[in-house]
């Protein structure tokens, strides 16, 4: 055997396992490379990777572990990721670099029982009890296991850092790895933030987690605001990506901003005022509803029920709205409902019949009526009204579960940043602009987000419609019979 495969520097390994999988190596991969590779050989044993979605950095630090056992056989990897599927995938990746990389076949084992896809041992001088690699998740038993290296590859995911007690949580299953790494071992964390107070704050911030890591962080822009991939991040391709999952996600996803709920604003001036009213017509025994010479392809309604006495408490609030096939928006109306105290007829039985009336007026083929608290009993007695009414529209049970921040800014966010939010001028005459444009995601309670989280139930009753794409035309056939 040469000494070759054992003194190949990593970037020289990365490149030669892409020229055998036919595939280049960009820049942005080799700076990775480069600096994994200083940080070992400097013997820094703390270490922090963040880089944009889709850069490939779970790739790369893979084929790190991978050249890690070539150099060191003995090596003990232990991979930690939010879920243990995450992690195997990880595990499996370097299996499989170490079965066909030209540079690691002497390490493949004699006897395959010690080669699995969730853990496996390499050819190895030493006899250990723990794996060469091993791979667990955050709610897995770690207690007892010995590491030199341990990968927590996206240990922060969105599911497990929204609230003050999975942030903790989380950081307490974290601390355990440093009962579990050998003496002179190294952490390499792996990941994008998922929210303000993420674990990959900078070290002069208070709630900082890392500290004394050293770290490289790879955001989608340089300084010069060019793209670190323009291969494969081109700058309408990033453009149309910001638009889909709005400027938040973003922020903190692909730009490694550790920004905060508060910053994020809903501005009215981002929605698309029209005057128009839809045009109801039937041709060849079809009804079809246009709006400003589009097609309409689904629509319907969201109540947000409430009782109080008209101007105090939270309001009654029904949203209407369209969709086209190009995935364009129209909130057509947004009612806020009110009732008489002095009427004999009850509340809840006037507010019914409001709602009836405008969904017999906008053909409104569903509405989704709000259960939680106080909603429960009202999608009974609205069919009733909508059956006097003579409304053909069906009553949807709604039980959002969702917070309420998460839910408007998930619905609204990404609808305003692709300029895909519509509204009537009508719209505009009541108090839903002066809400978007005060409402924050960290709001105190009395602040009013009522029609905001009307609308927000519509839009997530939709489903996500891409523009259609004419198919090319089809080339002559050049095969013979």
């Amino acid at each position: 055997m040469t000494t070759a495969p054992v003194t190949a520097d990593f970037l020289e390994f990365a490149w030669v396992w892409n020229a055998a999988q036919g595939q280049g190596t960009p820049a942005v991969h080799r700076r990775i490379a480069r600096w994994l590779q200083a940080r070992r050989d400097a013997g820094d044993r703390r270490l922090l990777l963040m880089a944009f979605r889709g850069c490939g950095k779970s790739t790369l630090v893979g084929l790190y572990c991978a050249w890690r056992l070539l150099r060191e056989p003995d090596l003990r990897v232990l991979v930690l990721a939010a879920d243990h599927d995450l992690a195997v995938k990880m595990v499996a990746t370097v299996r499989r670099v170490l079965e066909r990389h030209p540079l690691c076949r002497h390490l493949l084992p004699d006897q395959p029982e010690s080669w699995a896809m969730d853990r496996f041992t390499v050819k190895r001088r030493a006899v250990l009890r723990d794996p060469s690699m091993l791979a667990q998740g955050l709610s897995g038993n770690i207690t007892g296991s010995r590491a030199d290296l341990i990968v927590c590859d996206d240990v922060e995911v969105a599911g497990n850092c929204d609230t003050p007690n999975k942030r903790a949580e989380l950081r307490d299953r974290l601390a355990e790895t440093e009962f579990v790494l050998t003496p002179g071992g190294t952490v390499l964390y792996v990941g994008t933030p998922h929210c303000a107070d993420t674990l990959y704050l900078p070290p002069g911030h208070e709630n900082a987690w890392l500290v004394g890591y050293r770290r490289l962080v790879v955001p989608l822009f340089d300084a010069a605001g060019a793209s670190a991939w323009p291969e494969r991040f081109a700058a309408a391709d990033i453009e149309a990506l910001r638009a889909r999952v709005g400027p938040l996600r973003f922020a903190r996803q692909m730009l490694l901003r550790a920004v905060a709920e508060s910053a994020a604003r809903l501005d009215p001036a981002l929605v698309v005022r029209y005057a128009e009213e839809p045009e109801y017509r039937e041709a060849g025994g079809r009804a079809q509803l246009s709006l400003m010479g589009r097609r309409l392809v689904s629509g319907g309604g969201f109540w947000d029920p409430a009782y109080g006495r008209p101007g105090t408490g939270d309001a009654s609030v029904l949203a209407a709205t369209y969709a086209d096939g190009e995935g364009n928006h129209y909130l057509h109306r947004l009612a806020y409902l009110a009732h008489d105290p002095d009427s004999p007829v009850d509340p809840a039985t006037q507010q019914c019949r409001a709602v009836a009336a405008l969904a017999r007026e906008l053909l409104l083929p569903a509405v989704r009526v709000e259960t939680n608290g106080i909603g429960r009993f009202l999608p009974a007695l609205l069919k009733r009204e909508m059956a006097k009414a003579g409304a053909p529209c069906a009553v949807v049970e709604h039980n959002s579960r969702q917070a309420k921040p998460l839910r408007i800014l998930g619905a609204l966010e990404p609808a305003l940043a692709a300029r895909r939010l519509h509204a009537h001028e009508a719209v505009f005459r009541t108090p839903f602009p002066s809400e978007m444009a005060a409402w924050r995601p960290d709001a105190p309670n009395g602040v009013r987000d009522d029609a905001l989280d009307a609308l927000a139930g519509c839009l997530l009753a939709e489903p996500v419609r891409l523009p259609l794409v004419a198919a090319p035309a089809r080339a002559a056939g050049w095969r013979g019979s």
